[in-house]
């Protein structure tokens, strides 16, 4: 079936994010018993563009920076790295209390002992990303954009990005840019604005051509009477998802593909990792398969980058959930939490299985 994009766009990919850094304890230390850590830029919007980034398409990343901020040039100079094209409004940070970048706290757990994560957001700078700062109409109508990703969790972050989000996913439309949109329901940030943040998701969804999330993210997001959440048993978790997509599509008719990932964990260095894609009337799933883990954190990014790189590459729809599947596998093995791929060849071989040195 495969997605029809526009051909006369300067960008395959566009992604609006609030960048941020991340500290990593090493050698898989709790973060509270390290004392050397490692810093990286992140943000689980540009972990998505980077598949396609390091593979050669031509991105572009909404955001905003504090003036004059350390961290903000640490940002601008690791997108850079990953060969994105970056536009936002420099925001002064007031005082020693105003504004920053955000800052994720964790560990990579190991062995028996999982992970734990703490995002520390006060005086975020992206809370403030606000369509006044930005001209879409040259973004999507001048320069062209093939694919817009959009996150639940820029969509939450505050009342601005919620309706900075809408501002994109209307002038994509307009312009003929397909949408993709990763609910990422998180709790905390729905809290006391459960009304307001539906309304927001709902249309978001019912102009975004590929959906993606699990159980949870489109039963809470969007209403959807689904399966519960969780549990071990495999093929009813398949046919539970499967079900609540088909309630999904007739509730969201524009949207043609529908994604989720499958995780069994065994440690916090061995994973069962597998795939579900929907596109249109057929199915490709990929059932849980052994992999080892590095460092959990990202493998979901870097599912979604792989399945919309594949979609802009025009591969047939069974190669979306393979190089998707890969890609996620990819990240679990990196430092950083998002893909940096040599070539396709290196994701494909992790799809086949193919862990021989190759000289």
């Amino acid at each position: 079936m495969g997605i029809e994009l526009r051909d006369d766009c300067k960008y395959a990919m566009l992604v609006a994010t609030s960048m941020g850094v991340r500290l990593t304890p090493d050698n898989g230390q709790p973060f509270h018993c390290g004392d050397t850590y490692r810093l990286q830029v992140t943000s689980a919007e540009s972990n998505v563009a980077s598949v396609s980034s390091f593979l050669g398409l031509p991105v572009k990343v909404l955001t905003a920076f504090v003036k004059g901020s350390p961290v903000a040039r640490l940002i601008k100079d690791d997108l850079a790295r990953r060969h994105m094209d970056v536009e936002g409004p420099e925001i002064e940070q007031g005082d020693p209390w105003g504004y920053r970048h955000q800052f994720n706290l964790a560990d990579s757990g190991t062995g028996s002992r999982g992970p734990r994560v703490q995002n520390d957001r006060a005086g975020e700078v992206g809370r403030l990303l606000n369509v006044k700062d930005f001209d879409l109409e040259r973004i999507f109508g001048a320069e062209g954009v093939q694919i817009v990703h959009l996150s639940g969790l820029i969509a939450a972050l505050s009342p601005a990005t919620g309706q900075f989000c809408l501002d994109i996913a209307r002038a994509a439309k307009k312009h003929g840019t397909r949408i993709a949109f990763d609910l990422n329901y998180r709790a905390s940030f729905w809290a006391g604005r459960e009304q307001e943040l539906s309304d927001i998701f709902k249309e978001i969804a019912g102009v975004s051509d590929i959906l993606i999330g699990n159980e949870e993210d489109f039963q809470l997001c969007l209403d959807i009477e689904g399966p519960e959440a969780g549990g071990k048993d495999l093929a009813a978790k398949i046919e539970g998802f499967k079900g609540m997509i088909a309630n999904v599509k007739a509730s969201y008719p524009n949207a043609s593909v529908f994604a989720t990932t499958l995780r069994e964990v065994v440690n916090a260095n061995s994973h069962r990792w597998g795939a579900i894609v929907s596109e249109g009337d057929h199915w490709h799933v990929v059932e849980p398969r052994d992999i080892g883990v590095l460092d959990r954190i990202g493998g979901g990014d870097g599912f979604v980058g792989g399945l919309l790189y594949a979609i802009l590459k025009q591969w047939e729809p069974e190669k979306w959930t393979q190089f998707a599947w890969a890609s996620g596998a990819l990240v679990t093995t990196l430092q950083t939490d998002y893909a940096q791929p040599a070539d396709e060849e290196q994701i494909w071989s992790i799809w086949e299985g193919n862990a021989r040195v190759r000289r």
